[in-house]
């Protein structure tokens, strides 16, 4: 696993642009959100409501794919 819910959101869209897409399909519009500069993934996911686990999935299926 190489994104942890743990990382800051910032953090993995800098060193994995291609999560973008992902963030932004489960409801995330990390990019043009303030909290994101300071939230970490798990944070931003219960700020939203969204399974956790579920979105980690997909972040690292979307790095490792």
């Amino acid at each position: 696993m190489k994104i942890t819910k743990e990382m800051g959101i910032m953090e993995v869209v800098q060193k994995y642009p291609q999560t973008i897409e992902i963030f932004q399909r489960f409801g995330m519009g990390c990019i043009g959100c303030a909290a994101a500069h300071f939230e970490n993934i798990e944070q931003g996911a219960l700020a939203h409501g969204m399974d956790v686990d579920a979105l980690m999935a997909a972040l690292n299926e979307g790095v490792e794919g």
